[in-house]
């Protein structure tokens, strides 16, 4: 608690006047300790009305930069934009209101399946909720629970599945419908039926959005606008998945490499 309390409170103007939602980062380096510099000199640009992804080796900076984007806190050097506004100088409350987030670790609360959506937009009518639920594949567990969209959930979500759990943060992305969407992997934990499904509904959401995602599976990232390399805290390539697939570099052999894996067999 101490440690918490004794960080710097973030502050920031409330008054928005972005020009569009572009994220920018323009030679960001950040370093959760001194000497353990976990970004160097990171530059590009996630441009609204695209799928940006952000690919590379386990530790690379891919969580740190949509962490950032956020301003769950502030980067060392460089500057983060959105729209042209320094994310540095927003009240941080301010700036989440811009933000869909939808990570691998989803916090649920003990409460029902309904608030536990309607989190993402607290004035919400319960058919605005049901919707965005639908959206997400989430209404064939809901209709199976004991008390429905009443079901107490746990702490946590400990009464649904991995699964259940993810498609109720998606819900939440599609009730808010804020302009900015963060995305960890968001399919990362459904079956293939549940994430076709909900691939094909977060096509809809992100019409004229800007998306930043991160992605391990290379199937993933083959339908975006733009990717992103990361490999240690720098960015090693980036462009369309075309481009990149024709240089013989770390994306090319990613999906070499899980194409490869795809085809092996137990003896």
């Amino acid at each position: 608690m101490d440690e918490i309390l004794s960080h710097d409170e973030q502050t920031g103007k409330e008054i928005l006047d972005n020009k569009g939602y572009d994220i920018t980062f323009d030679h960001v380096s950040f370093a959760y300790k001194k000497g353990e510099q976990i970004l160097k000199d990171v530059s590009f640009t996630a441009k609204q009305g695209e799928v940006t992804a952000l690919i590379g080796p386990s530790g690379g900076g891919k969580t740190t930069i949509s962490r950032l984007a956020a301003r769950f806190w502030d980067n060392d050097g460089g500057r983060i934009t959105v729209g042209g506004m320094n994310v540095s100088e927003i009240d941080p409350e301010k700036l989440l209101s811009l933000y869909s987030i939808v990570f691998q670790d989803v916090t649920l609360f003990n409460n029902t399946v309904m608030e536990n959506i309607r989190i993402g937009k607290k004035d919400a009518a319960d058919e605005e909720v049901m919707n965005a639920a639908r959206l997400a594949n989430c209404i064939d567990f809901v209709e199976k629970l004991p008390d429905g969209w009443n079901t107490m959930i746990g702490e946590n979500g400990s009464e649904l599945s991995g699964g259940e759990r993810q498609r109720i943060s998606i819900a939440r992305a599609f009730l808010k419908n804020a302009p900015i969407i963060l995305m960890d992997e968001a399919t990362a934990s459904l079956d293939v039926d549940n994430e076709s499904a909900i691939q094909e509904s977060i096509s809809k959401l992100i019409s004229d959005k800007t998306v930043l995602i991160i992605a391990h599976r290379m199937r993933t990232v083959d339908g975006v606008d733009r990717i992103v390399v990361l490999k240690g805290g720098t960015v090693a390539e980036q462009g369309t998945p075309k481009q990149l697939k024709a240089q013989n570099g770390i994306y090319r052999h990613m999906v070499d490499m899980q194409l490869a894996s795809e085809q092996w067999k137990y003896c």
